[in-house]
């Protein structure tokens, strides 16, 4: 196989290096040399982890990795009238030592930066304000609270700094995070997210929203006097599906219901005029993977109903109903922004591609105002217009780019000589069960002899999200180690629109598989792939679907399951978020038993012939060890040739640096030691799935 010119963002989206331990990583398998010396090579990539536009538009600030370290970022800030000069770094370090920093917001009038940092004492973020006009001075600390912070924002007056405040807490690494060991009698003691207030000039700490709400987003009204929010009962990371929308007023901490959502909702955005507020709403299986529709609903100046909370029942508040202003539309918008009175916009996956687009709060059509295969992140101006992007693509590493929506400039060069060199990138689309489907098929550079290249499907999890044509750490070492890689965006994916996403209830493993099905006869027809080398891999729902493909067809000749579900009925049991599972089975385990027995791998196992590869956080909570153990013992007992890999201390996303190495470079090996070259045949009597 030919080697490829690689670089990748590891833990910029796929994964977050975000801790260390002195827990050893599993022994790794056998790898090749130049796999192991091009994955250190591209953990030297910078990354850009967030990017901030002032609202003036004059200053963009963001936030990048340092290199040869997990946790440390660099906060710089650059005056866009003046490109020639260097960025300034922003820092709460006293020494200018290495810290972690991040959570940016800008002022209101664009001269100072709120943000987070660790550059105290102890590990535990505080809040602080640094000026970033060009006058300099230190960073002044404004907390010095025991406990986790998150989200800070400027009130619009510019007085105070709103944030989101877990008092207590040691950390908050949300439901992906692992698991705390729970011994003894097993009590529910869940923490709590509040909203609260910290005046710029005395620094005093305020906490506002009631103590029985658990707050996961939020937004400033224009006039400061409430902010809206996305809140459910504690505990947060198990009811998050359930989150209403409510108004808290900002001095007296009284709450009013706004929206009750069918789905999920996300991203608050109030209308300049304060009278009306935006969110998404639709089918999300993760908190923080937004997808849906844009609604929008009207805001009496006065809420006269309150939410009574405690002990007895919420009280139903009067409100108008929401409108829907995207329906119908053939995209999923995941960002929302509400810069002027006439028209709101919003980043969207549209047909596996990244897009802004624009609607009026009424509804009407829909403007695309910019397309393309990539992956973006988005800081709007306060005109609608003027932005500040990241930008990667499956070629391109991440770099910062600022202008008019569309006519971006590039700003950073900090990856310059980084580029992934493949044979082709290309966007396959397929008709399956009477639904038009799409994913991405990459290439590697063809071989010399003119062999067919072994392919690997990837199968994303969620399933409410989608692939992006972006940067991404498997598909690099991948495509170098020589195989073509297809990712498919198969039904219940973002990109085409709420029925489309909701197309895979009630059906996990049936519609959503023959859809990846169809799609690879798809490529078969159509690239250079050999149907007798064939692999499927994924993480979490995507760690399903692998095992569920092994039991339904003898298609894929080796397999790498990641957290994946065996048996979706004592996943029920065993999980911390089981309320997610409700919207999509449309009942529990214990009423409708059959609709869970239905979907689950282990039924099948019986029919698995493929090598399977089985790994798994040891304190997942999203999807306990325990699956995994589950299909291992079974593949095992059959005779089936298998491995299972526990990572010590880990959750459901992998953070240690050595156990992501580990991961990827055994997937690597699995594939090797399973699909070796051999004589291209014609591809297996496709199985059905029903």
């Amino acid at each position: 196989m030919r080697a490829a010119s690689l670089a990748v963002a590891v833990g910029c989206w796929v994964w977050g290096a975000l801790a260390s331990g002195a827990v050893p990583a599993p022994s790794p398998a056998p790898v090749r040399v130049e796999a192991s010396a091009t994955y250190d090579a591209l953990q030297r990539l910078v990354r850009i982890r967030e990017v901030s536009l002032s609202p003036d538009g004059t200053r963009v600030a963001w936030v990048e990795s340092v290199p040869g370290s997990a946790e440390a970022a660099r906060l710089q800030v650059r005056e866009l009238a003046h490109p020639e000069r260097a960025p300034v770094r922003v820092t709460a370090s006293k020494d200018g030592a290495p810290c972690a920093e991040g959570s940016l917001s800008w002022s209101p009038d664009g001269r100072q930066l709120a943000f987070l940092s660790t550059a105290g004492e102890g590990r535990a973020k505080q809040l602080y304000v640094a000026d970033a006009s060009g006058a300099g001075g230190p960073a002044r600390r404004l907390t010095t609270v025991k406990g986790v912070l998150a989200a800070p924002k400027w009130s619009p007056d510019g007085k105070s700094v709103g944030l989101l405040v877990i008092e207590g807490a040691e950390d908050a690494l949300g439901p992906r995070g692992p698991a705390a060991r729970e011994t003894g009698v097993v009590q529910a003691s869940p923490p709590v997210k509040r909203f609260a207030v910290v005046t710029v000039e005395d620094a005093r700490l305020r906490l506002v929203s009631p103590a029985a709400l658990f707050i996961h987003e939020y937004a400033w009204s224009p006039d400061g006097a409430r902010v809206a929010v996305t809140a459910s009962k504690p505990p947060g990371d198990a009811n998050w599906w359930s989150a209403r929308v409510y108004a808290v007023e900002a001095g007296s901490g009284e709450t009013s219901l706004l929206h009750t959502p069918r789905w999920q909702v996300a991203e608050p955005a109030w209308g300049p005029d304060g009278r009306q507020l935006a969110f998404i709403e639709g089918l999300m299986s993760d908190e923080g993977n937004t997808g849906g529709d844009v609604l929008v609903v009207s805001v009496p100046e006065r809420l006269a109903a309150k939410v009574r909370f405690g002990e007895k029942a919420e009280l139903p508040a009067k409100v108008p109903p929401a409108r829907n202003v995207t329906e119908g539309l053939k995209a999923t918008a995941t960002d929302l922004f509400w810069p002027t009175a006439e028209r709101l916009v919003f980043v969207a996956q549209a047909q596996g591609e990244a897009a802004l687009m624009a609607v009026a709060p009424r509804g009407g059509d829909v403007t695309t105002l910019w397309k393309g295969p990539e992956h973006v992140t988005v800081s709007l101006g306060k005109d609608g217009v003027t932005s500040a992007v990241v930008r990667d693509s499956i070629t391109q590493a991440p770099e910062l780019w600022t202008g008019r929506v569309g006519a971006w400039k590039q700003v950073t060069r900090l990856n310059a000589d980084v580029r992934v060199t493949v044979g082709d990138v290309r966007s396959v689309t397929w008709t399956s069960d009477g639904h038009a489907v799409q994913g991405w098929l990459v290439l590697p550079v063809p071989d010399a002899s003119g062999r067919k290249a072994p392919m690997v499907t990837v199968v994303h999890g969620g399933p409410a999200a989608g692939v992006l044509a972006g940067f991404n750490p498997q598909t690099a070492l991948f495509v170098a180690r020589g195989y073509a890689v297809f990712m498919p965006n198969p039904r219940g994916s973002y990109g085409q629109g709420e029925a489309f996403v909701q197309a895979n209830r009630r059906d996990f493993g049936f519609g959503d598989f023959n859809d990846v099905l169809a799609g690879l006869d798809a490529v078969l027809a159509s690239a250079p792939v050999d149907p007798a080398r064939q692999g499927i891999t994924g993480w979490s729902y995507g760690g399903f679907l692998t095992m569920w493909a092994v039991t339904r067809t003898q298609r894929f000749q080796a397999a790498v399951a990641g957290a994946g579900i065996a048996n979706w009925q004592s996943y029920y049991g065993t999980n911390h978020i089981d309320s997610w599972m409700l919207p999509y089975f449309g009942a529990s385990v214990y009423d409708e038993p059959e609709v869970y027995t239905r979907s689950s791998p282990i039924n099948g196992v019986k029919q698995v012939k493929a090598p399977t590869l089985v790994l798994h956080g040891e304190r997942d909570l999203e999807v306990p060890a325990s699956q995994g153990y589950e299909f291992h013992k079974a593949l095992k007992t059959l005779g089936v040739k298998t491995q299972l890999v526990i990572y010590a201390d880990e959750g459901h996303s992998l953070r240690k640096p050595e156990h992501q190495k580990d991961r990827l470079l055994r997937t690597l090996d699995w594939f090797d030691a399973n699909l070796p070259a051999g004589t291209e045949s014609k591809p297996k009597v496709r199985a059905p799935a029903r």
